[in-house]
């Protein structure tokens, strides 16, 4: 059995997170949920959907992370046109040293610790699907022949909401890799004062490096090693099933308003941000507090709804926060 983490881990770890959380304070305003919500998904090497209308600085959130990450960063704008070559490479002919020519594979912009997916809904399933493999197995397959990607790594993608124009729906298998979505909402009066004054200014501030890949490789392991009680983790496993239209017993709500529930995805993102989040907190084990607080990040982007649900104006976020009220804990 493996040791729980001790004292001096865990306030290095809380040390760790102030500091990136602080270096990312210098350039964006607010979203301290949006922001701590994406270095869970670091810290859990998982990747984080990030969707808002544009102008609210999606983008730079992610790009100001990047920044105090010691880490190879990419980013990948995508439109209509682009191809899944364009995001995974392909192959091209060269010379060899002896003059023949032969393959050799050109990487994209894939092959990087922290991959930026901008707009990622902009995109047609087609070239959205190149990026199954990578999110899932952290490879690239073209030909024949498999690619290793960096580890860690990442995909931090941004969307605009889909009833805006130009958007395209994401394969629901590529939804299902996404640790978390996060909904970046519109700033108050005073961060919006805030913003104004810190983007007309002629000065820009200057965000250093705060950890390094093996630095945040053993964050993550440690993360892992927090114990969580067997009835706090079929809390989440309850919360999960509770999903599924076609379970007996099932809440009204889901029944007549899920078309598919949240997979076992659901229930391993739920518990190990749990445990992160605990981390974060200062304690040693899971709460059930820690469950109810990122059921909503872990399981809104896992459940269809139907057509009834969007008839009535039904979100996710609403039926999740019904479950919790509903499921109970013990």
């Amino acid at each position: 059995m493996t040791a729980s983490p001790n004292t001096e881990s865990i306030e290095s770890l809380q040390g760790t997170v102030q500091a990136i959380e602080g270096e990312m304070a210098k350039v964006i305003v607010g979203q301290k949920e949006v922001v701590r919500g994406v270095i869970i998904c670091v810290i859990a090497r998982g990747h984080a959907l990030l969707e808002g209308v544009p102008g609210l600085g999606k983008t730079l959130l992610v790009r100001v992370l990047a920044q105090t990450l010691d880490l190879q960063y990419s980013r990948i704008q995508f439109t209509p046109d682009l191809m899944p070559a364009d995001i995974i490479g392909t192959n091209v002919i060269a010379e060899d040293p002896s003059g023949d020519r032969v393959f050799r594979f050109e990487a994209g912009p894939v092959f990087a610790h922290i991959v930026l997916a901008d707009e990622i809904n902009r995109a047609t399933p087609k070239t959205q699907s190149a990026l199954l493999e990578a999110m899932q197995e952290q490879t690239v397959t073209v030909g024949k022949q498999t690619h290793v990607l960096p580890e860690p790594f990442f995909v931090l993608a941004t969307q605009n909401p889909m009833e805006m124009e130009g958007t395209y729906p994401l394969p629901e298998a590529q939804l299902d890799r996404f640790f978390f979505k996060l909904h970046v909402g519109y700033p108050s009066a005073e961060e919006l004062s805030e913003i104004v004054a810190r983007t007309t200014a002629s000065q820009r501030p200057t965000v250093r490096k705060v950890v390094d890949a093996r630095t945040l490789i053993r964050i993550g392991e440690l993360a892992r090693d927090v114990p969580i009680a067997s009835h706090v983790r079929d809390y989440a496993v309850r919360l999960v099933l509770a999903t599924h239209p076609d379970r007996p017993g099932v809440p009204k709500l889901t029944s007549d308003f899920i078309r598919y529930g949240a997979s076992p995805r659901g229930a391993q993102s739920i518990v190990l941000a749990s445990k992160i989040r605990a981390l974060l907190e200062g304690r040693y084990n899971v709460a059930f507090e820690d469950i109810r607080r990122v059921a909503h990040s872990s399981l809104r982007h896992r459940i269809i709804l139907n057509f009834q649900a969007e008839m009535e104006g039904l979100t996710t976020d609403r039926i999740i926060g019904t479950l919790l009220e509903t499921v109970p804990e013990e």
